[in-house]
């Protein structure tokens, strides 16, 4: 079963220096139908305007990744010494925040001049009161070769960053080609299976692909459940699409 959640229906919010559209309830936006989906809670879409950003402010018990899509976004936390950890994320790489127990943290645009655009992931973590920590890798991706690459999963392993849930996010680029090189397995198109008992949630942040046949925009998600296999495809033969799949339990 494969339920659409069109990007045009998110809730969203618009201040002079940040566009954000929100897939489940956050902040002043509320829909009791999309409140999260199994432990993912947050997925939200930002725009930040250039030299602008989100000023400190506390976190706790969550497990927050963060994706860039287009631009850098600047990090700062209290944790480490008085001066607290920073660092620049930029494509190519994510990061891991667990806030735990308690955590302050600051994201800013540093460019001069081009706004930042980003995914913002929150997934309920398995216990309570951790302590929190912070991780920042880079990713590799062939552009376009239609590899699911994993960026997040609870043993952080092949290169990925740590959580702390039964939960496997992966990134992928994909570009769309002719039939015989995907009857090859190779150009515009990706598989998952997806374990007895599993969940997933696709996200589409560029471009369009198709979900088993069923036709995703930028900005879609998509719930899965009861699904044994997930066929990724792009739509289009020129430009790149870049997707972000949650596998869940």
């Amino acid at each position: 079963m494969i339920r659409l959640r069109p990007g045009s229906e998110r809730g969203r919010s618009k201040l002079d220096w940040l566009d954000s559209f929100h897939t489940f309830s956050f902040d002043r936006y509320y829909d009791p139908a999309h409140m999260a989906f199994r432990h993912l809670r947050v997925l939200n879409e930002d725009w930040v305007e250039a030299g602008r950003g989100f000023p400190m402010h506390p976190h706790r018990d969550m497990e927050i990744l963060t994706y860039i899509i287009e631009g850098a976004l600047e990090h700062r936390d209290s944790l480490g010494d008085s001066l607290g950890t920073g660092s620049v994320i930029r494509p190519g790489e994510v990061q891991r925040m667990s806030a735990g127990s308690g955590i302050t943290h600051s994201e800013y645009n540093p460019s001069a001049t081009d706004p930042v655009h980003l995914l913002q992931i929150w997934i309920t973590p398995a216990r309570l009161g951790l302590p929190p920590g912070y991780e920042q890798k880079t990713i590799p991706m062939d552009e376009g070769n239609g590899a699911l690459r994993l960026i997040a999963a609870p043993d952080g392993r092949d290169g990925a960053v740590t959580i702390h849930q039964d939960t496997e996010v992966y990134a992928a680029r994909l570009r769309g080609g002719d039939q015989a090189l995907l009857r090859q397995g190779l150009g515009g198109q990706a598989t998952h299976r997806l374990k007895p008992g599993r969940h997933a949630w696709v996200q589409v942040a560029r471009g369009s692909i198709t979900l088993n046949g069923v036709q995703m925009e930028a900005g879609d998600g998509a719930a899965i459940s009861q699904e044994e296999e997930l066929v990724l495809r792009a739509s289009d033969p020129g430009p790149l699409a870049e997707l972000l799949l949650f596998d869940l339990a």
